[in-house]
């Protein structure tokens, strides 16, 4: 694995935001395979020339098969005042999916509880009140179409696990290439078609507002909403 300066989309002395591909790992795992994390210190280590160990701290993470912005603090401050950020909802995210179906409604807002499988490392809705379940909240606009797929932007009010695939399968709009939420076939590079666009956080020390925007991945078929420069929420 190799970070390369087109894939940083943001960095000085505290923190550095990075273009995460599909299959790249945020955390370790029992595959043994090598981190997103390990990369960047290596890229750091190399660009700064730096002795001993590089510190950086994962403040958030994305599922393997997923790509998009994802940010790591440079130091120990920075970790923990960008982690209450995340943790109180202070940032702001923006997802984009290619689903094959097409909602009911062009725009809407999905809440249910959702409980996790720890055997299957998957998520269900199910009824309120179901033991350890956890409530969801989403909001999701079509921003486009092409012959065969459609494109959603996302944006989340809860973090739950595996939020956005189960609650847009649950609603009959299977994000494509995800065969653990019913999708029949994978895509080529073993991802789904679900991209973190967009992130908003304030910078842990100059409290100035960082927007960065991911590049969508090098796959044909998000090259086909290759035109939608920007989330429709930003747009004027």
């Amino acid at each position: 694995m190799m970070i390369t300066p087109e894939r940083i989309l943001y960095e000085d002395n505290h923190v550095i935001v990075v273009n995460k591909l599909p299959s790249e790992l945020t955390q370790g795992d029992k595959t043994g395979d090598q981190t997103l994390p390990d990369a960047i210190k290596i890229y750091l280590k190399e660009k700064y020339q730096k002795p001993g160990n590089v510190f950086l701290g994962v403040v958030h993470r994305l599922d393997r098969p997923t790509s998009g912005a994802l940010v790591f603090a440079r130091t120990s401050k920075a970790l923990e005042r960008l982690n209450a950020q995340f943790r109180d909802k202070e940032t702001n995210k923006v997802y984009w999916a290619i689903v094959s179906q097409k909602p009911s409604k062009n725009q809407g807002e999905l809440i249910q509880y959702l409980k996790k499988n720890e055997s299957q490392n998957k998520s269900y809705v199910v009824a309120e009140g179901t033991p350890g379940a956890k409530k969801a909240i989403l909001h999701y606009q079509l921003i486009g179409s092409s012959e065969r797929y459609f494109l959603l932007e996302i944006k989340l009010e809860t973090g739950r696990h595996h939020q956005i695939r189960c609650q847009l399968a649950h609603m009959g709009c299977i994000i494509k290439g995800d065969l653990k939420y019913g999708d029949k076939r994978s895509n080529p590079d073993g991802s789904i078609c679900l991209h973190a666009r967009t992130l908003d956080f304030q910078h842990p020390t100059s409290k100035e507002t960082i927007s960065v925007l991911a590049p969508l991945p090098d796959l044909g078929i998000w090259n086909a909403f290759a035109a939608f420069s920007a989330p429709a929420s930003s747009k004027k």
